[in-house]
């Protein structure tokens, strides 16, 4: 007798990665998800703060974005596929070597956020966002946003989290993974 398996389980030997802009909530949302399906979560900015022992802002001050860009694609091709969710920085999906870098990993998946939600998360934040450090931070937002959004429209999926709550969120992404 063969046992069906719930559509997520076809997945555990591959990882869950999340792309998306800066305040979308890939870390929190990655989270909830690993929470719900024990998988594993791993942040690359959290690696990345790890292997250098500094805070992104100052690695972004320090560094320069090239070379941040640099340590974060080697970040990318340090992991190894299973059963984890794996939330990005919001530019990782900049370079195309990393998109062969998270498709080796598993499915991508498109965390989506509109403008006025981000503004709005990333006007209460106390995460300083390197980027946004100018006068008019949320003209460089929208910028930022119409330059990637068609580089994150490449992902395997897309799930829009505009105003939800972040268990909503989860479930609306485990949705869309199951129907993969």
């Amino acid at each position: 007798m063969e046992i069906e398996l719930h559509p997520l389980f076809r997945f555990m030997d591959r990882s869950w990665v999340l792309v998306g802009m800066m305040g979308a909530g890939k870390s929190a949302l990655g989270r909830a998800i690993c929470e719900t399906t024990g998988r594993e979560h791993v942040d690359t900015d959290l690696i990345l703060q790890r292997r250098l022992g500094r805070q992104i802002p100052q690695l972004f001050r320090i560094y320069g974005e090239t070379t941040f860009r640099d340590h974060e694609t080697s970040v990318l091709k340090g992991l190894q596929p299973g059963f984890s969710v794996v939330s990005t920085g919001g530019g990782i999906v900049l370079r195309e070597a990393n998109w062969a870098q998270m498709q080796r990993l598993g499915v991508i998946a498109f965390v989506d956020v509109d403008f006025e939600c981000l503004a709005e998360r990333l006007t209460i934040s106390k995460k300083p966002r390197p980027l946004l450090q100018v006068e008019d931070w949320k003209e460089k937002l929208r910028k930022l946003l119409d330059e990637r959004r068609p580089l994150y429209s490449k992902a395997d999926v897309t799930v829009n989290v505009t105003n939800m709550a972040m268990a909503d969120a989860a479930d609306a992404l485990l949705q869309r993974l199951s129907e993969l």
